[in-house]
């Protein structure tokens, strides 16, 4: 295959065919993240991408599983898009699902009618940043996005019958927006009522505004016990059905996997255990993204 810089998936792509069909993110200004950096976003032409599945057809016996890279693949002309499911549904009838990122803004651009279309031609899920369900916290990491918005988009997507998978990020709000970050992220995700929920744990990575804010003191990071406090706030305000909730990434101190609602109690239960034995946390050298 060919590619084009770094290319990054969500940790349950890991086993997928990967094929770039845009370059880079079209908003890529997050405080927080490093991803894409070396690269301008562009639409990658159509023609290598179908080539690239052409070439995968020859070298893979068995695909599975399809990931749409890179950060923002659905922001391409719907007709473009149906062309590339055709070809996947084409070469590879055996392949079960085909997910891609999406943003608030890309799933703004497609109707209704275009969303319908495109999960009835094979795109099964959407993974989409919430990263918190403050505005407080969205304006400081420069999301780009109000709360209501990625909110209103995540069930845009959902009403037309796509599985919706979505992230937000313990510890993106500081000490100062702990409570509230952790609060409205909750009300957030339970108004999307996704099938997938999924947090991260902030970690600082070099070169974003973020680093430089934490060296210069602005901005102060959770510790240990903060952590558990606002995962604690987070996952007894849930009330959302049947999400599958996963907080097992590496970069978080504590794995916790469940269903809602129906294992808060155990989850809570988990997290009231680690807050009397921090020895049960993953080491910070271990922590990764």
């Amino acid at each position: 295959m060919r590619y084009q810089g770094m290319v990054y998936r969500p940790p349950s792509e890991a086993y997928s065919l990967i094929v770039q069909v845009t370059y880079g993110c079209s908003h890529n200004t997050c405080a927080f993240c490093s991803m894409y950096k070396e690269k301008r976003f562009a639409l990658r032409p159509l023609h290598e991408v179908l080539e690239d599945f052409q070439m995968a057809r020859q070298r893979y016996r068995s695909v599975r599983r399809i990931f749409l890279a890179d950060g923002d693949a659905l922001i391409r002309k719907a007709s473009e898009l149906y062309t590339i499911l055709d070809t996947i549904r084409e070469l590879f009838p055996e392949c079960e699902r085909v997910t891609s990122y999406a943003s608030p803004s890309s799933i703004r651009l497609r109707t209704d009618e275009e969303l319908q279309t495109l999960r009835a031609k094979g795109l099964t899920m959407v993974y989409m940043g919430l990263e918190s369900g403050s505005d407080k916290v969205l304006t400081l990491m420069r999301k780009g996005h109000p709360a209501a918005e990625i909110i209103e988009m995540g069930q845009k997507v959902r009403r037309n019958g796509m599985a919706l998978s979505v992230t937000a990020i313990t510890g993106l709000g500081g000490p100062e927006l702990l409570e509230e970050h952790a609060v409205k992220t909750a009300e957030a995700f339970n108004a999307m009522n996704p099938e997938y929920i999924g947090m991260l744990t902030l970690m600082v990575e070099p070169g974003t505004p973020l680093y430089d804010w934490v060296h210069d003191g602005s901005f102060r990071l959770l510790d240990q016990h903060q952590v558990l406090k606002e995962t604690e706030l987070l996952v007894s305000h849930f009330d959302s059905p049947g999400s599958v909730f996963r907080m097992n990434h590496a970069s978080n101190y504590l794995d916790l996997r469940g269903t809602l609602n129906q294992d808060r109690d155990t989850l809570l239960a988990k997290i009231h255990q680690a807050e009397q034995d921090l020895s049960c946390l993953r080491p910070e050298s271990w922590r990764g993204l």
